[in-house]
């Protein structure tokens, strides 16, 4: 009471809507925390949650759901807030106070869970349970607690209990300061104003040139995709790509030695031979072995795709440079871009005009509501932690079924990718679920009309459909089986299926609209776009599965006398038509192994699963709710109640396969003809 008293207080009178809710239903950052405070919070959560597990193993009856189980569901719920608002501050925050109190609360909470994965009294207190009256639901979400215990070494000698927790402690501080030396090093790269010829004019508005004619840009997201993409300086783009492969390096260097030798000595401990068998162990693909095989299957589906498009990129580089025996890296994505304009009549610069963020805001908004039934509407009474920080409320049946924040556009000082940052996990009883839209989008500034490019859609679209999955995953009475134990290899499927309307002319028509001229997106160009985003797609596929393979290869040996640069060299000379970049360390900077760890390949096995997903919708029909609604009842809500493979089953019908993925790698993109003109925008 006193909390909400304040907090009234603080906001100068009124009584909005959430303030007569308990602690579920209190926006994520109502008090607005400073460091201080932000710290105090997340040691009086993690304390109230230990009260609750001492109260829970003193109690000397029966071990029964409600005396066990349910004290295990409050202390989860306790500390649940304590580790989004610290990921929160750590990543998003503009003071670096609060984002270092962010950091240490994050720490103290993941110390925590990892106490409670290894205390041998709550494992066998919940071993102990009476499920013989329990439903199905409770019973597999216990056996799949039970199980992940020992996953984590319950079951282990005191000492390698102790030694256990030790280095859970230390990796999660190995990857905090990954993250953040990624986060801090944004590099400059100076160029002559010449350079930027080729990039789009709100790009080079945006990059005014200096009193000597220079141009500072910098290695962050939205200043290094589109000179790789447009810029007719081949010295700028190669320029560009050398200081992005080279961000955090030579710091992460050692930091990345140091986490690798961390996870190997856990693995070891919990009696694994490496890191990677324990990363796979809980997912779909199960072993390291099995991803190995699985990325070979793909590489091996893509070759033909690969060098059907090498040789149309180094062909098309040839007729500006006759006798040239390379494309390198530095110019894939130009000359895809120049493949694309003239051999499939699609011009990625004039289909900008179409996506203004504002519209394509609203667009994906509207879109996921009209097919999942549900609808969103603004809520500026919530506070935010950053004046750009929009919050949103989901209201279905009539009912407020969640919450979610847009953090979407670059500043200094925030995570630098897209992601969906963890909020408040929903539950049948009507726990408020809450999640927050991470990007770096264009836009955000007066007078900008935030023009994106396709990709950027899909990026929006993307990590919105992993929003309406956190946010529909609320039909469970326990909180792990909303989505904290869905298989991880499994996570990315939902939202890559979703990506499918955004080829769908009638789904675009709604809302690409030309930023001056009000016009639809015509539905011939939406075709081109999808043919010319086809090209490149057997090269694009084997870049995944070069990361893929150097997440595993970093992860399934030893790392004593592991040479990082050689690993990651011999895969992209193995999996690449480019010539080696010399005296780069990509690794450094490739953040994702921190989060992923060895099984970066679940984005391409989540490939592979959406676009069978894909095969139980009507093409003809995407917009209406019927399939989608069913979807979202048979793959989202039931969050992670039950196996993967069983929630795809369920939807399709019949287990999944590979044969729609397959297909689609086989299919070679249509080429315009050569006597139809592209349509200027507008």
């Amino acid at each position: 009471m006193r909390y909400l008293l304040s907090l009234l207080l603080a906001l100068g009178g009124g009584s909005p809507s959430w303030a007569q809710q308990s602690d579920n239903g209190v926006p994520l950052w109502a008090d607005r925390p400073d460091a201080a405070a932000l710290t105090r919070s997340t040691e009086r959560r993690i304390a109230n949650a230990r009260r609750l597990i001492d109260g829970l193993l003193a109690d000397p009856g029966p071990r029964t759901v409600e005396n066990t189980l349910a004290r295990y569901e409050q202390a989860l719920r306790a500390v649940e807030l304590g580790y989004s608002r610290a990921h929160l501050a750590a990543g998003l925050l503009p003071d670096s106070a609060t984002r270092a109190a962010g950091e240490k609360g994050e720490q103290a909470v993941k110390r925590f869970w990892a106490e409670l994965d290894l205390s041998r009294p709550l494992y066998d207190a919940i071993g102990a349970v009476d499920l013989t009256k329990a439903d199905g639901e409770t019973r597999y979400w216990v056996a799949k607690r039970l199980r992940r215990f020992r996953l984590n070494g319950v079951d282990k000698p005191a000492a390698a209990r102790a030694a256990i927790v030790a280095l859970r402690d230390s990796i999660a501080a190995l990857e905090q300061t990954f993250s953040r030396n990624i986060l801090e090093d944004v590099d400059t790269v100076d160029a002559a104003a010449a350079d930027l010829d080729g990039l789009p004019a709100d790009y080079v508005a945006r990059h005014p040139a200096r009193a000597d004619g220079r141009v500072a840009l910098t290695t962050a997201y939205p200043d290094v995709f589109p000179v790789l993409s447009f810029a007719r300086s081949d010295d700028l783009r190669r320029r560009m790509l050398f200081a992005f492969n080279n961000r955090a390096y030579p710091a992460n260097a050692g930091v990345l030695d140091s986490l690798l030798a961390a996870r190997y000595r856990l693995a070891q401990l919990l009696g694994y031979s490496t890191w990677a068998d324990v990363a796979t162990a809980d997912k779909m693909i199960e072993t390291p072995h099995n991803a190995s095989v699985f990325i070979d299957r793909t590489v091996a589906a893509s070759a033909t795709a690969a060098a059907h498009d090498h040789a149309e990129l180094l062909a098309r580089k040839r007729r500006d440079q006759p006798g040239a025996t390379a494309v390198h890296p530095w110019e894939r994505t130009y000359w895809a871009q120049v493949v694309r304009k003239e051999a499939y009549a699609f011009d990625a610069q004039a289909v900008r005009a179409y996506f203004p963020y504002d519209s394509v805001q609203r667009g994906i908004l509207d879109l996921t509501a009209r097919i999942f039934g549900v609808s969103f509407r603004r809520a500026p009474e919530i506070p935010v932690w950053h004046p750009s920080v929009e919050a949103w409320e989901m209201v279905e049946n009539g009912q407020l079924a969640g919450r979610f924040y847009l953090d979407m556009h670059p500043r200094a000082g925030k995570y630098s990718h897209a992601a969906v940052f963890p909020g408040r996990f929903g539950t049948r009883d009507g726990r408020m679920p809450e999640g927050i839209l991470v990007a770096n989008l264009p836009g955000g500034e007066a007078g900008d009309p935030g023009l994106m490019e396709y990709g950027d859609v899909r990026t929006f679209l993307h990590e919105f459909g992993h929003l309406i999955h956190a946010l529909s995953a609320n039909r469970t009475r326990w909180t792990e089986l909303s989505m904290l134990q869905l298989e991880w290899d499994f996570i990315e499927a939902p939202s890559q299926m979703l990506e499918e309307w955004l080829w769908d002319p009638a789904t675009l028509a709604r809302f690409a609209r030309h930023y001056e001229t009000g016009r639809p997106i015509p539905a011939e160009l939406v075709v081109r776009m999808k043919r010319a985003t086809d090209f490149g797609k057997g090269l694009d596929v084997r870049r995944q599965m070069t990361f893929a393979r150097i997440s595993l290869a970093l992860h399934d040996r030893s790392p004593e006398g592991l040479a990082q640069d050689s690993v990651v060299h011999a895969v992209e000379a193995a999996y690449l038509p480019f010539p080696p970049m010399g005296d780069t360390h990509f690794q450094a900077g490739f953040d994702h192994l921190t989060g992923y760890s060895a099984y970066y390949y679940t984005y391409m096995w989540s490939s592979v699963i959406a676009k069978d997903l894909f095969s139980g919708f009507d093409p003809a029909r995407l917009l209406a709710p019927g399939a989608a609604r069913a979807y979202r009842e048979k793959v989202l809500a039931p969050g992670s109640s039950a196996p993967a493979a069983q929630l795809i089953q369920n939807f399709l019908g019949r287990p999944f396969s590979f044969d729609a993925w397959e297909r689609w790698m086989r299919e070679e993109p249509t080429r315009a003809e050569a006597e139809v003109p592209v349509r200027s925008p507008g």
